[in-house]
């Protein structure tokens, strides 16, 4: 069975230790991936290679890339997500998936879609027993949909040095209501329960934000816990990656004082940077191509570590 390494794999290097130290400049460009519609990346090393998955596009509901290496080359194989789950829109499109292998060795496909019949978005869950998939949806109801979140998007998994499996994820937020916020759940170690709970991490509460965080993807080094997230609009080229770090789970967590992946920040080499995932050594993350509004391609630095503050390249 492949063992799949995630964001929430420990890192050798001791990270962050100042939440405040502003994130460092690249030292390489950027290394363009996939040229084509690839949203929200999500990222897993297996046994033989490594898979990336996204947002519904034109490869399909959930678009499965495969490449031998980090580097490349990445290639699209197929869907990963076999059928529509029976509380979802079939055309309402599959939202920022995330796969991890459950403690009994099954795969776990964790995606947000539009509940029917006219509801808001909600997380479900699909399985499979390979990583790749087909993943098979494997309940009738979504995992998470909390009616006052105005919607809930972008799953992603975290698995704690301690075993404990847990749920990231983002709630919508309203206008006229609080802004969006990034919450953590337990789940049960077959990852398709929730348990006890849920812990909001941070909010949107910076100018620069316009009200939105999402996208979350957790790291944990020796001593601390960072949590990487998007913030303002998708659509501009202020969507920017930021970081948080905190010394339990739970928070609480502390942003930095600068992005640590923008447009500006790359020199303008990767128009609106976000949807990040952190994996063995690199951080993958979409942006847009050929200074349209069409499609996201897919990219990847190598990230590090000196003195404990990241830094890219």
């Amino acid at each position: 069975m492949c063992s799949l390494r995630r964001a929430g794999a420990v890192l050798v290097a001791v990270l962050l230790g100042c939440a405040h130290c502003p994130a460092a400049s690249a030292a390489s460009a950027p290394q363009l991936l996939l040229g084509q519609d690839f949203p929200d990346p999500d990222v897993v090393k297996t046994g033989s290679g490594y898979l990336a998955f996204s947002t519904t596009a034109g490869a399909g509901k959930i678009p499965v890339a495969s490449a031998p290496a980090p580097e490349g080359p990445w290639r699209i194989v197929g869907d990963a997500l076999g059928s529509v789950p029976k509380w979802a829109k079939p055309d309402g499109g599959f939202w920022a998936p995330d796969v991890s292998e459950a403690a009994d060795g099954t795969f776990v496909l964790y995606f947000a879609a539009s509940r029917l019949p006219n509801g808001p978005m909600c997380v479900g869950t699909a399985t499979s027993a390979q990583p790749a998939g087909p993943y098979q949806p494997d309940r009738g109801e979504p995992l998470v949909c909390v009616p006052a979140d105005g919607g809930d998007i972008d799953p992603q998994t975290f698995l704690d040095s301690d075993g404990s499996r847990h749920l990231l994820y983002k709630a919508n937020g309203a206008a006229s209501g609080p802004p969006a916020a990034i919450w953590s759940q337990k789940l049960s170690p077959d990852g398709r329960t929730l348990s006890g709970s849920r812990t909001e991490l941070l909010r949107a509460d910076l100018s620069s934000e316009k009200n939105v965080v999402e996208a979350p993807a957790m790291v944990k080094t020796s001593s601390r816990y960072l949590l990487f997230y998007s913030a303002d609009t998708f659509q501009s080229s202020g969507y920017h990656t930021g970081y948080a770090t905190a010394p339990t789970l739970a928070g609480p967590f502390v942003k930095a004082d600068a992005p640590f992946l923008s447009t500006e920040r790359l020199g303008g080499a990767v128009d609106g940077p976000g949807g990040a995932d952190v994996v063995d050594g690199n951080i993958y993350f979409h942006g847009w191509l050929n200074g349209g509004r069409q499609a996201r391609g897919l990219y990847r630095l190598p990230i590090r570590f000196p003195g404990d503050i990241p830094q890219l390249g």
